[in-house]
């Protein structure tokens, strides 16, 4: 019999694997799926790292996190610079200086911001209702007084039209599959707006993406540790129960309770990829197709995630790309984001409740607490997970 049972061969089931054996404790890993690593998993095609379930560049702010993954993987230089595509028109992404001198043809910081400030004023007035006929005074309470009833109002009252008609309106509503005026305000707390000519996406310290992938990463993570694959744990929980004194799960948590309780609500992704006989599609790792007409969400690159070459520095041949749409989710689907409203929030509430009677079973990871987390949150969390328990 193992110490552990570890559900999930993705990367908190494989740090909390890996940290239990060197603790001396001896784990079992299964995964349903025909391969380790989870929604990090790259498959090789044609000398290219597939992103096979969507782009992972890999950041954080975190030391400890940055060092524990660079004990089994060497990080490359990649810096996520993604670019939007609006009926043709590409901007560069987070919004920047690079964006606004192209959007309105300003150079310098102050134009781009009295660019803003005055689409802000203008969009605020007419939202809060403001008349000629208003003294400033009136006029200045009303906008005070406003508050964002849904996602179109908010996003305008922290940008302005130009911007939230080209760069956020479309996209956002292919990834939630409404329009904007259907969702929730709190969806967008703020927006980064960076007043430099720097198109770097992440705030972090340490970013970049592992040469040879993340499939490679999480191998070297698991090591000698025992792998069984094409395992539904739920259904042979039977069998696999017996395997362990303790579970790892890191499934759906509505699933591992047969959904007593109701389903938690996700967006969902599929994706279409396709080998094109020619070194360069895009001339980007990520493009952002913000348009509503176009149906997919963006179109990723694969090679430029290592720069066009593979591990020995050769120039590739061929090129890989993925088409990514948004997706409504459905039981049996497979979950991507969870969908951070009350009703799921509260649903969740009661479904931990039940996990806490289970005192042979730890909940982790992404889909066991319902909560999106980025890859260095995960590993943290396993990390944390790992001192508390073992």
């Amino acid at each position: 019999m193992y110490d552990y049972l570890i559900v999930g061969a993705g990367i908190y089931g494989a740090v909390f694997a890996r940290e239990a054996t060197e603790r001396g404790y001896t784990c079992l890993i299964i995964d349903k799926r025909p391969h380790i690593g989870g929604n990090i998993y790259t498959e090789k095609i044609e000398g290219i790292n597939v992103h096979k379930y969507g782009a992972h560049i890999f950041h954080t702010n975190d030391r400890k996190v940055w060092a524990y993954v660079n004990r089994f993987a060497e990080f490359n230089r990649y810096t996520n610079s993604p670019v939007a595509n609006y009926h043709g028109e590409l901007y560069n992404l987070p919004f920047n200086m690079n964006t606004f001198s192209k959007m309105w043809g300003v150079i310098t910081p102050q134009e781009a911001m009295d660019k803003i400030e005055e689409q802000k004023k203008a969009a605020l007035s007419s939202l809060a209702g403001v008349t000629p006929e208003d003294t400033e005074e009136t006029a200045a309470e009303k906008i005070r007084a406003f508050e964002p009833s849904n996602l179109e109002e908010q996003a305008i009252s922290l940008i302005g039209t130009d911007i939230y008609e080209k760069l956020i309106k479309g996209y956002t509503g292919k990834q939630w599959g409404r329009a904007c005026t259907e969702l929730p305000a709190f969806i967008i707390k703020r927006l980064p707006v960076r007043f430099t000519f720097d198109n770097n996406y992440f705030n972090a310290l340490f970013q970049g993406i592992p040469v040879g992938g993340y499939t490679k990463m999480v191998e070297r993570i698991i090591g000698e540790i025992p792998v069984k694959l094409g395992v539904d744990y739920l259904k042979e929980r039977e069998t696999y129960r017996k395997a362990a004194k303790k579970v790892v799960f890191t499934g759906p948590i509505d699933q591992y309770f047969d959904y007593r309780l109701g389903a938690l609500k996700y967006r969902s992704v599929r994706f279409e990829t396709e080998v094109l006989d020619i070194p360069n599609y895009q001339g980007n790792a990520v493009i952002n197709y913000t348009d509503a007409e176009t149906p997919y969400t963006r179109i990723i690159e694969h090679k430029h995630f290592e720069f066009g070459k593979d591990e020995d520095g050769n120039d590739l041949p061929k090129t890989v790309i993925s088409r990514e749409y948004s997706a409504e989710w459905q039981v049996g689907d497979e979950p991507y984001y969870p969908v951070n409203d009350a009703e799921n929030g509260a649903l969740f509430l009661l479904y931990k409740e039940l996990a806490e009677k289970e005192p042979d079973v730890i909940f982790g990871g992404r889909l066991g607490e319902y909560k999106y987390y980025d890859m260095d949150q995960v590993i943290a969390k396993a990390l944390q997970d790992a001192d508390r328990f073992l």
